[in-house]
Formats: C-alpha cells, sequence, structure tokens
C-alpha cells in the first residue's frame, strides 16, 4: 500500500461529511479532485470504503474503521509536529472551544491576535447550542467553553469578558399602537424562539414566566441568525442578543422595543473544569486574556455601552 497523508485528510473528512461535495467544500478543493483521491486510495483496498445507495454516499464499516485508523495517524503526525516546534521554542499545540450561538460574535476578537502571534497552535472551534457546549465540556472533548450562563452542575473555573445583553426587538417597520402594553407585545405579536436547549431561549421564557404571559403566536428556529432574519421579515418579534443586531440596527432594518424589565443581562463567560489539565497553549490564552481583555473590549466592544 502507498497511500498519503493527503489522501487520509481526504477519506477522513469524506466520512465525517459523508458527502463528496461537502468535503470537496470544506477541504477548499474541486469536486473532480476529491473523487479522484477517493479512487486513488480505495484501489489501495480490496474491500470497498464507501458505497453509493440512491445518489447518497454511505461510509462501509470497514471504510469506518480505516477512518478511524486515519485520524489516528493524523494526529500523531500533527503531534510530530507541535514536537518540533516545541523544540524550536514555538508555541504550539491545540485549542478546542466550543461556544454558543450568539458567541460566535464575540470569541472571534478575543482570538485573533492570539492567534496571528502563535502561528504554532491551531484552533477547532464548535458553534453550537449551549446543551450541546455544555455536555462537550463535561465529556472533556475541549479546552474552554464560551457561555452567557454558568452551568449549575459542572465545577468549572471562568474568566469573565464582557456583559450580553437581551433586548426586545421587532423589524423597523413595524407599526405598534401609541399606547402598546407589555402584554400586547407578547401576547397579541407573533414570537419567535430559539430552539430548546438555547441560552437565549431559555432567559425569554424566564422572563415570559416571570410576568405571567400567555403566548398564543410563536415560531420556532434554530439560529441567531434565522431569528433575526425572520424579525427583519416581519414574521414577528423575539428578545434577542444586541451582540447579533448591530448592523441591523444600524441599517435600520430591526428596532428595539423599550420593555421595563429589559434587557435581560448576563456575563459572557470563557470556562474550563476545575480538573482540566490545560495544554500550554491553553495556559498561554489565558495568560493572554488576562493581559489584553480590557484592551479587546474597549477596541471592538465599546458601542455596547450606548445601549
Amino acid at each position: 500500500m502507498n497511500y498519503t497523508l493527503h489522501q487520509l485528510h481526504i477519506f477522513l473528512k469524506i466520512a465525517e461529511l459523508q458527502s463528496i461535495t461537502k468535503a470537496s467544500e470544506e477541504l477548499h478543493l474541486t469536486q473532480p479532485a476529491v473523487s479522484i483521491q477517493l479512487k486513488n486510495f480505495q484501489d489501495q483496498f480490496p474491500i470497498p470504503l464507501t458505497e453509493v445507495v440512491g445518489r447518497r454516499l454511505f461510509v462501509t464499516d470497514f471504510g469506518n474503521e480505516i477512518a478511524q485508523a486515519a485520524e489516528k495517524i493524523l494526529n500523531q503526525v500533527q503531534e510530530i509536529n507541535y514536537r518540533t516546534m516545541a523544540f524550536q521554542g514555538r508555541l504550539s499545540g491545540r485549542l478546542k472551544i466550543s461556544v454558543v450561538s450568539t458567541g460566535k460574535y464575540v470569541m472571534p476578537f478575543f482570538m485573533s491576535d492570539f492567534m496571528k502571534e502563535n502561528p504554532g497552535v491551531d484552533l477547532i472551534m464548535d458553534v453550537t447550542n449551549k446543551t450541546k457546549v455544555v455536555r462537550s465540556l463535561e465529556r472533556n472533548e475541549v479546552d474552554f467553553a464560551l457561555v452567557s450562563v454558568l452551568p449549575d452542575k459542572l465545577k468549572v473555573s471562568s474568566v469573565a469578558l464582557m456583559p450580553n445583553k437581551l433586548f426586545y426587538v421587532s423589524d423597523y417597520q413595524r407599526e405598534l399602537p401609541k399606547s402598546h402594553t407589555k402584554q400586547y407585545l407578547f401576547e397579541k405579536l407573533p414570537l419567535i424562539y430559539r430552539e430548546p436547549g438555547s441560552a437565549t431561549r431559555n432567559a425569554m421564557e424566564g422572563f415570559i414566566t416571570e410576568n405571567r404571559y400567555s403566548v398564543t403566536k410563536k415560531l420556532e428556529l434554530t439560529s441567531n441568525e434565522a431569528v433575526k432574519q425572520a424579525v427583519i421579515a416581519g414574521l414577528g418579534c423575539s428578545i434577542m442578543p444586541l451582540i447579533g443586531i448591530k448592523n441591523s440596527l444600524r441599517n435600520n432594518e430591526l428596532r428595539i422595543i423599550p420593555v421595563k424589565g429589559l434587557p435581560i443581562i448576563t456575563t459572557w463567560n470563557l470556562i474550563w473544569l476545575k480538573s482540566k489539565n490545560l495544554s500550554p497553549a491553553a495556559v498561554a490564552f489565558l495568560d493572554y486574556l488576562t493581559e489584553k481583555k480590557e484592551e479587546i473590549i474597549n477596541e471592538k466592544f465599546n458601542w455596547i455601552k450606548d445601549f
């Protein structure tokens, strides 16, 4: 057998995504190039790695075993690279961070200069809802997590980054009665929710429960971006994090409706398990945050003080 690391990498990505098209997009290769590499890789095995049923590609049981072996090999190769850089006096390693959906507007600004200063560090950032973020932290699958509400059942250490403000928003063109009440906003207008497990949804439902509103019209969408676009289109109103709607407010696509008791204010926290043995890259990132946090907030997020 004479397969290459490149072929292992391509096949692993195909196995993860169950699609040649998606693999080619993520790897920034053409679909024919990925197909050729898959064929060349397959030609070295007497047993099929994949099969096509209908128009869908499936990885066989044998293919899944090869994918697992490929992942181990590629990880070991990466470890060799990290060790080489360490002997050269360069910070190296891998940082894995799980981020709640709205956190994608926050975390990159705290990572950017650190990654530029340390090219030997690889970043893997997964963006999902709070439930999955906490689960990945609990399973020790990540170094850090970014959340706006600290988990109850985990013993974690944390660094507070900045406030997270949630406001009631509507599309800019929506006309409201001059003497509208809070009850009107929550019971007469359609409300757009995030999916179960989202911290934004939990905050929104907590506010509604606390005020004993009876919501009769509601939609459910699975990302803050989808909620934002639905509100802009006039499908309804929502309680949304300020951090994700700045441009839409400035462009007069959305507007904040003043509501007593809002905004809901929480804090973005970078958290990690207290029992976690942090890698040199993770320790270096925490040191970087301690030194640069306030500078980043003042430079990138000072506009939040206006709301």
